[in-house]
């Protein structure tokens, strides 16, 4: 009887044991699991289109709701103008006078290279599911001739979905997603899952939740990159009446040639909506659209408990389209290097770090995403992959006020002025002081941002000395990272100061 009770109490020793072992390792996993991280990216979404940037038209509740309990950023910028550059930047950490992608991609161009250790790959190497849902845009496309077409999937991402099969931006944004006349969707979504008229920016919601309800046990990485407010503009009929019942002045039609989407419908011209320059009813229903989904994300994550370990990063890939916005009290828009096409919105919520209502002044550029989110998840990077960017973590923790950045340079030469008004020029940024080179020109100009943040007055000629210097770190600049113009063989030209115009 004694030996029978000895193994009694032995037996439940060991099992309190192994269940001590069992519930600590367990918690010891919950505690250290990476945080899962969701980047959000609005295309061509302008520097105040969102109500916490002062918009009073749009209606961005859960945008809103998303800066007021995480930190909002002030001076966030592209490290391009346009969209393809960005992506290629977000994704390899790097300026994109080092990658090679100056320009949008054309549907018939070289993808960004398999050579690159992008985020995803990383952060899929160490044990995160990764997905691309939406825009890609860093490749050509077979449909268009394209010999060489590099999907999402062969750059570190397990998934991509809803994304486009040839050209972008055709306001074909409701399934099943046919340009005009095409027999073929332009995406690669081949059956609707959504009731009544399923519209493009709810797609993709609708598949970044079902992807993170599958991931939701481990850690995952989602780049949730929309094609809207992209034009050609074209939201939702039902939304579009509501802001235009609000009653605002349409800005008058910028844009020359007539609008398909009110021809295919025999409409009009002179009412033309789509193409609004100011208050327009399209931008804002297809920015409610996305502002309805970062709600559906953010109310995901709280119910599966989620919410305190995820990273939500949102923001925008350039400035707004002149054509369609204003950007506010910025000058100029997407396709040039004022600061209306530059400077982005960026909203970053991350309960475990980042306090709410917090606002940051720190400059810094979408190629700091890279390195922040090894520093957030404790990942060793690839050192075969040269950063450009830096950690903005010590920002998002309070600890920091700014980054350790001196300067910041951007490189977009183009064979030609830009439809969208844009034309081939360099910049560089230190402190509050801002050159922008236009290459064709040979025209310079300066200006000091904590003054003049609408960039209203030329300092070029009052300052020759500080364009000297300016210009001087940008030639540098540009032969370490081995810039190139247009072409993709000639390289810069360098000028002297007095080679320039320095126009008031």
């Amino acid at each position: 009887m004694h030996n029978r009770n000895n193994i009694k109490i032995t037996l439940l020793k060991l099992i309190v044991g192994v269940l001590t072992l069992f519930f600590s390792s367990s918690c010891k996993q919950v505690k250290e699991r990476k945080p899962n991280i969701i980047f959000i990216l609005a295309d061509d979404l302008g520097w105040n289109e969102l109500g916490c940037y002062g918009n009073t038209f749009n209606e961005t509740p859960n945008i809103d709701q998303m800066a007021n309990e995480g930190m909002q950023f002030k001076q966030a910028y592209a490290a391009a103008p346009v969209c393809s550059p960005y992506r290629a930047s977000f994704l390899t950490g790097q300026f994109p006078a080092r990658v090679g992608i100056l320009d949008y991609l054309r549907p018939e161009d070289e993808p960004l290279s398999t050579d690159h250790t992008t985020i995803a790959e990383i952060l899929r190497d160490n044990g995160y599911a990764t997905a691309m849902v939406g825009k890609w845009h860093l490749t050509g496309y077979k449909l268009n001739g394209s010999k060489n077409e590099v999907r999402a999937t062969d750059h570190g991402f397990d998934e991509e979905l809803v994304t486009e099969r040839k050209g972008v931006g055709n306001g074909a944004n409701f399934y099943p997603y046919h340009f005009r006349n095409d027999s073929i969707s332009w995406t690669t979504v081949t059956d609707k899952k959504l009731e009544g008229k399923e519209n493009l920016t709810d797609r993709i919601t609708y598949e970044g939740l079902q992807f993170i309800e599958k991931n939701k046990d481990q850690p995952f990485f989602l780049y949730l990159s929309h094609f809207a407010p992209h034009s050609i503009l074209n939201g939702k009929p039902e939304v579009v009446e509501k802001y235009l019942q609000k009653g605002k002045k349409l800005g008058k039609i910028k844009r020359p040639g007539t609008c398909y989407l009110c021809e295919d419908k025999k409409l009009d011209a002179s009412k033309c909506t789509h193409w609004a320059s100011e208050n327009n009813p399209h931008l804002a229903a297809m920015i409610e659209s996305i502002d309805d989904g970062v709600g559906q994300i953010m109310e995901k994550l709280e119910e599966l408990g989620l919410a305190e370990n995820t990273l939500i990063v949102f923001t925008s890939d350039n400035g707004g389209e002149s054509f369609v916005t204003t950007n506010g009290k910025l000058r100029g828009g997407k396709s040039d290097l004022y600061e209306g096409g530059i400077r982005e919105p960026l909203i970053i919520k991350y309960p475990k770090l980042v306090q709410e209502k917090s606002f940051s002044d720190a400059f810094t550029v979408n190629i700091d995403f890279y390195p922040t989110f090894l520093d957030i998840a404790n990942i060793k990077g690839d050192e075969k992959q040269q950063l450009d960017g830096f950690s903005i973590l010590p920002i998002l923790k309070g600890e920091n006020k700014e980054i350790k950045r001196e300067e910041f340079y951007w490189h977009y030469p183009l064979d030609k002025p830009h439809f969208l008004g844009g034309s081939s020029s360099g910049a560089i940024r230190k402190g509050e002081w801002k050159l922008i080179e236009f290459f064709e020109e040979q025209k310079i100009e300066l200006y000091n941002l904590s003054e003049d943040e609408e960039e209203e007055h030329n300092l070029a000629q009052k300052f020759p000395e500080k364009v000297k210097e300016l210009h001087s770190k940008l030639e540098t600049w540009r032969n370490d990272v081995g810039a190139m113009m247009y072409d993709g063989q000639k390289t810069v030209k360098t000028n002297t100061t007095e080679d320039f115009n320095l126009t008031k």
